[in-house]
């Protein structure tokens, strides 16, 4: 993995949608592509959601503003894990990789996982 990691504001800014350096670009594709790489998504939309939790400090019932803030976060959770895949390729795209890299990088990834653990020539009944 690239040592060249963001520091942390450099993160939140990254996981809002902005654009790292150039030295960062390996570790960009590292974030998309690593096995945590969906966990690694949904720490980002958290990031993103997390300014939702402010209504807490609306006025009214307690129960009602706490349950506005959970169903807000699974809704939003549920739309950003929707288009994972999609999101992760237009950060790699974003920071100079050819389309399609990430989505190519996790397949071999896991052909690679799957030989070593099955064998090479093992598919699985589905695909």
């Amino acid at each position: 993995m690239a040592t060249n990691r963001p520091n942390p504001a450099q993160w939140v800014w990254y996981a809002f949608g902005g654009k790292l350096p150039d030295r960062c670009a390996e570790w960009v594709l590292h974030d998309v592509t690593c096995p945590t790489w969906v966990l690694r998504h949904v720490a980002r939309a958290l990031t993103q959601l997390a300014p939702f939790c402010l209504l807490v400090l609306l006025p009214g019932p307690l129960w009602i503003r706490l349950t506005s803030i959970l169903l807000g976060l699974l809704v939003g959770l549920f739309y950003s894990l929707c288009y994972a895949g999609e999101t992760a390729e237009h950060r790699a795209i974003k920071h100079g990789f050819p389309p399609g890299v990430a989505r190519d990088t996790r397949e071999l990834r896991r052909d690679v996982r799957r030989a070593d653990r099955y064998g090479v020539g093992y598919r699985p009944w589905w695909e």
